[in-house]
């Protein structure tokens, strides 16, 4: 009972924050087979101990909130979600259990394909459309009218000489595979972030708040049902009176509506139709996740009803994550910028979800001993849509014998030191500063705009920096001559003395900036200045204790022990000698700023999301200049999360914790 209820409790905390990564962030960070598994696994486990069932388990709810950033707005239908079957004697099960309500009643069943993209309800008064709403937690979503008007296969009128005075449409607003493409060409093009996967990019644009960009995007929209509230109008029943006519009534009122629907006779049609699609879901223009079968009467579906979450009279049909097996051919290993040594599995190139996997990561030495991998391994891989590639399983009865055993390397494989694994961490790393790939990453990090913005060195020169040996570490930059960059390939004198120039304004960057470009492991820009306020000079910081340093507020003991650990370091400490030559500002100011007293004074702040005007670093200046703190993570210390679109799981942390949450606009009003 102990065991049972414990990991009723694991799985509820984990389905919540699952279920708020998909409905309110549009972030989903796991695949929804892993969701439908364990919610599998939670519903069993409250059926056979009913009294350990809670209030919060997300089994006794439909989904989760909306967000905040629009409009909230309650539907007039509810929209319900679906009960989930995985194979045909799911299926069976389903049939038998509507069939207890309504024994012997015969019915015909309707499947359309389950369009992988953002559920929505619009609302049409006299035959124009009033309203657009997502589906939020099922009786409350959002109001995205505006956005809504942008999708060119939503009517804003509907197509009928006499429309009902209200309807109802429910459908799905998705993105075309080749819109998806180029959309993710043109941001890839722009240097922005590309989308994991056309769901992912259609719930992000939904919630523009800026209806231009959503137009731009051209979102397709797939209608599937209609309700006519508070309408008694014999023609109208008469015309609509199953899933099948509803359907064509939407394609006549001027809607999309998927042609790829089928009524079947019977399950074993419906098994069939499930078959079917499997295999050619994959030559369709859109992401396609399932099958939704639904009793096509109307009479009969509202006899059978509801239950609590579910229509009885409806169920949707998942595929499962596709898996495919593939040779490992090899393993490569990674260094990045901390030194941290990654394996990836290089694999006979094999199609997955439309795409093409060669490559996928197996994180550490750990995950290889759990897999026990070896060359020439049969390997089944995974990549269900969103999800990073990733090997799941061995079949070691097909291994070759004498096939060798893959381990993780005792050396680097950039410089051939021996590699560390810290005390209670699952990273093996490098540890010397001077390997190729440290320095790579270091270099990069040290010019990026958070640390020292030495915009005109990119990473191409930094290669030809290092493949020339005109660099070895980062204080070399400072010594580095016009004659010198000359030399290099494809530099001419104007580029040239741009890339000196930007150099030597570095020296100007404030110690705060300095610090967390040196880039010491888990000191975050937020945590350098907190550092760099306490220890204003190098000196006071290379020579503290970690208990010191871990007084500080928001500077725990794991910090305190990296930055002690990386002043320890001998070729560390001659870096910071270099520096200091170079005229690198490793003093703060010696006078602080009066700050006078405000809202913000002496309160702890954190940032995040994409904010409408702003930039986040801009924020955190703010919030510093008036007597303000700022760090990195949500706690119980924290006064204020301030968020813009896709704040990620802070925001879910800060109301979580009660921590208020401002918008732009709230936080510059209690700034000013």
């Amino acid at each position: 009972m102990i065991l049972a209820a414990n990991r009723i409790q694991e799985l509820c905390k984990l389905l919540n924050r699952m279920s708020y990564e998909y409905y309110v962030l549009d972030q989903p960070t796991i695949d929804d087979s892993v969701y439908d598994r364990l919610y599998r696994e939670l519903q069993d486990l409250e059926a056979a101990n009913p009294e350990l069932i809670t209030h919060d388990s997300p089994t006794q709810r439909i989904g989760a909130q909306p967000a905040s950033a629009f409009t909230s707005v309650k539907h007039t239908i509810a929209l319900y979600s679906l009960e989930n079957a995985f194979n045909n004697d799911d299926l069976n099960k389903w049939q038998e259990r509507w069939q207890r309500v309504e024994d012997g009643m015969a019915a015909t069943y309707i499947c359309e394909l389950k369009i992988d993209g953002n559920a929505m309800a619009l609302t049409y008064e006299n035959g124009l459309l009033v309203r657009g709403a997502t589906r939020g937690d099922g009786t409350t979503g959002e109001d995205i009218t505006s956005n809504v008007r942008t999708i060119r296969t939503i009517p804003l009128r509907l197509n009928l000489e006499n429309p009902p005075p209200v309807v109802e449409v429910r459908g799905e607003a998705f993105l075309p595979n080749h819109v998806f493409d180029r959309l993710n060409t043109q941001r890839e093009a722009a240097g922005e972030e590309r989308f994991k996967n056309p769901r992912n990019a259609a719930a992000g644009t939904l919630r523009q708040l800026d209806s231009r960009k959503v137009s731009e995007r051209q979102l397709d929209f797939f209608a599937y049902t209609v309700y006519f509230p508070g309408s008694d109008l014999p023609e109208i029943h008469s015309q609509v009176h199953s899933q099948s006519t509803a359907l064509e009534w939407l394609q006549n009122a001027g809607f999309r509506v998927n042609p790829n629907r089928k009524t079947c006779a019977d399950l074993q049609a419906v098994q069939h139709y499930c078959e079917q699609w499997n295999t050619d879901r994959h030559d369709l223009p859109y992401m396609t996740d399932g099958v939704v079968i639904k009793v096509n009467e109307f009479s009969l579906q509202e006899k059978l009803g509801f239950t609590q979450k579910f229509p009885r009279w409806a169920i949707a049909y998942k595929y499962p994550a596709e898996e495919a097996p593939t040779i490992l051919e090899s393993i490569t290993f990674q260094v990045g910028r901390t030194g941290a040594i990654t394996p990836v599995a290089e694999l006979r190139p094999v199609e997955l979800a439309g795409t093409t996997v060669s490559r996928a990561t197996l994180h550490n030495a750990d995950r290889l001993l759990e897999l026990d991998l070896h060359l020439g391994d049969t390997v089944i891989v995974r990549k269900a849509g969103e999800i990073i590639p990733e090997v799941v399983t061995v079949l070691s009865e097909l291994r070759q014998p004498g096939a060798l055993q893959c381990k993780l390397p005792t050396e680097c494989p950039e410089c051939q030191s021996l590699l560390v694994r810290p005390e209670g961490e699952a990273v093996t790393r490098c540890v010397n500063s001077s390997c190729p790939a440290i320095l790579r990453g270091s270099l990069t990090h040290w010019v990026s705009r958070g640390a020292l913005d030495i915009n005109s060195v990119g990473e191409k020169l930094i290669a030809q920096l290092l493949e020339s040996g005109l660099v070895h570490s980062t204080a070399d930059l400072y010594d580095l001559t016009t004659e010198q960059l000359m030399q290099l390939d494809r530099t001419g004198q104007k580029s040239v003395e741009k890339v000196v120039a930007a150099i030597a304004a570095s020296v100007e960057q404030p110690w705060s900036r300095v610090l967390y470009g040196l880039g010491i492991r888990l000191v975050g820009s937020s945590n350098a200045v907190t550092l760099s306020e306490a220890f204003p000079t190098v000196e006071l910081l290379a020579n503290a204790q970690p208990e010191e340093i871990s007084a500080i507020f928001s500077i725990g003991d794991e910090i305190a022990r990296s930055v002690v650990q990386w002043f320890q370091i001998e070729s560390n400490q001659v870096l910071i000698d270099r520096l200091r030559s170079s005229g690198l500002q490793l003093v703060g100011e010696d006078k602080p700023q009066e700050i006078a007293l405000t809202a913000i004074t002496g309160k702890t702040f954190v940032v995040t999301g994409t904010l409408p005007t702003l930039k986040r670093d801009e924020v955190k200046d703010m919030i510093r200049k008036a007597g303000g703190k700022v760090t990195d993570s949500v706690s119980k210390k924290t006064d204020f999360l301030v968020v813009g679109e896709d704040a990620g799981s802070k925001l879910e942390k800060a109301r979580s914790l009660n921590v208020a949450i401002l918008s732009e606009a709230e936080f510059l009003e209690l700034l000013f």
